[in-house]
């Protein structure tokens, strides 16, 4: 299939519609969402799929021959142990940045070896458990580098070791999203005085350092300034190997970042244009000498997800239309936090989960939270939504519905997946039940109720 430079085909934006439209509708059908389920997340396995193939084919067609790749998918993305099986299942790996990422990993039976540890706070029992299993780990700093010497001199590892690096190439669009700025937390910061020297001689003084890694930013980064970075790093692991004379960095851990265009139903930009970008400004990446290890999420599953939210009131405030529905900051707080940054496209269905036709009016899209911020859409163009119906928040499967704000005490939505069952229809799956009550209560100390009333009635005596 062929691709222009950035966007995906309008054919396949047509079909991923197309199979949101028929989830919604099943959703509806089977009782997912409704009165008493009023907010649902909704995950396009087969886009899943087709995201993870692309991934590798963009990649597959630059590489030289036989080189090592792992693709190891973000997992703050979507923390879902079913999406990280699914992955798996379609050649893609782990890379995780806490002990409780690594945790979903190994249940969704990610291997050792496919998964990639970063974290700018590891602590020492976090490298023990990732050396003992053979997990790879970036160093973030000097001081993370120290801790590792003992560590390797301790006990034996198959864990491939390295350090993680900052560019300093400069900011996106988003500086919250923007880890290459002069001052970012991450990583040793490359042009910092001595930096330079001091990763030859830390390189030079571990042999069992084998890997670089860089990783340039996120939303609102644009492909070249990745590549920037990119380059960057690269060209230090020409140097390294260079002043010490053998080539022992090996493998190039070149990060994730890739934006999405959350404006329009195209893919925009490609894995594949990122990698031809990187093939003409690095091209000695690919050509066999250096194993390669990227680390994407945003855009493997954004497009992949639906947040469908039941329309509970509407009403008028200051001639303004208000649709007020049962997904807002619980769900999606960076769009209700800063909504110029993360804006959301959003779908209104009927009642039956049937697109919504006619003629458009100004309106809001409300959460349930108690704060007037909490907006999914600000003075939108929809057709009128009324009670009943759905406002469905679109590209949400990544930091969307899997990374819950528990804002008011809202529960956690109920997660299904869903493909064709072969006969015309939609096949569903759970992901993650949706949140009770009584869980609620649960991990809000219900177990522990009268802790602090005894605790000064015990400290009066």
């Amino acid at each position: 299939m062929q691709h222009d430079t950035r966007a995906g085909t309008d054919a396949e934006a047509r079909e991923r519609a197309a199979r949101r439209d028929r989830a919604v509708r099943g959703a509806v059908e089977r009782g997912l969402i409704g009165p008493g389920s009023p907010v649902v997340g909704l995950l396009d396995v087969t886009g899943v799929r087709e995201a993870a193939a692309g991934l590798r084919a963009a990649f597959e067609a630059v590489v030289a021959p036989g080189t090592p790749v792992l693709h190891a998918f973000a997992v703050k993305a979507t923390p879902l142990v079913p999406v990280l099986r699914l992955l798996h299942e379609e050649g893609v790996g782990a890379e995780v940045a806490s002990p409780g990422e690594l945790a979903l990993a190994r249940a969704a039976g990610v291997p050792a070896d496919r998964t990639v540890l970063d974290s700018p706070a590891k602590t020492p029992a976090e490298l023990r458990e990732a050396l003992a299993l053979g997990v790879a780990v970036n160093a973030d700093n000097p001081q993370e580098l120290d801790r590792l010497d003992g560590l390797v001199r301790s006990a034996a590892t198959r864990s491939p070791l390295g350090v993680r690096v900052n560019p300093q190439v400069g900011a996106g669009a988003i500086g919250a999203t923007s880890t290459a700025t002069r001052t970012s937390k991450f990583g040793v910061a490359l042009r910092d005085p001595g930096a330079r020297e001091w990763l030859v001689r830390a390189y030079a003084a571990r042999p069992w350092l084998t890997r670089l890694h860089a990783h340039t930013g996120s939303q609102g980064v644009p492909l070249p300034l990745m590549a920037r970075g990119v380059a960057e790093a690269y060209a230090l692991a020409e140097e390294i190997n260079a002043r010490i004379g053998r080539p022992q960095v090996d493998t190039l851990d070149i990060g994730g970042g890739l934006p999405v265009d959350f404006a329009a139903e195209p893919t925009a930009p490609t894995h594949a244009a990122y990698a031809r970008l990187l093939a003409r400004e690095v091209p000695g990446l690919f050509d066999g000498r250096y194993g390669l290890v990227t680390e994407f999420g945003r855009s493997l599953l954004a497009e992949q997800g639906t947040l469908v939210a039941r329309v509970e009131y509407t009403k008028s405030a200051g001639g303004r239309r208000i649709a007020v529905t049962h997904a807002g900051v619980q769900v999606a707080a960076r769009t209700v936090y800063v909504p110029d940054a993360w804006p959301l496209r959003i779908a209104a269905y009927d009642a039956e989960g049937r697109p919504k036709r006619g003629p458009c009016v100004v309106q809001d899209v409300a959460g349930p939270a108690c704060f007037s911020g909490d907006l999914l859409a600000e003075g939108r163009d929809l057709p009128p939504l009324e009670p009943g119906d759905l406002a469905a928040a679109l590209d949400t499967g990544a930091y969307g519905f899997a990374q819950h704000y528990a804002y008011n005490s809202l529960a956690r939505p109920g997660i299904y997946g869903f493909a064709p069952d072969g006969s015309g229809g939609v096949a569903f799956a759970t992901v993650r039940e949706p949140q009770n009550p009584a869980e609620i209560v649960a991990e809000s100390g219900g177990a522990h109720a009268s802790a602090l009333t005894t605790l000064r009635a015990s400290a009066s005596r």
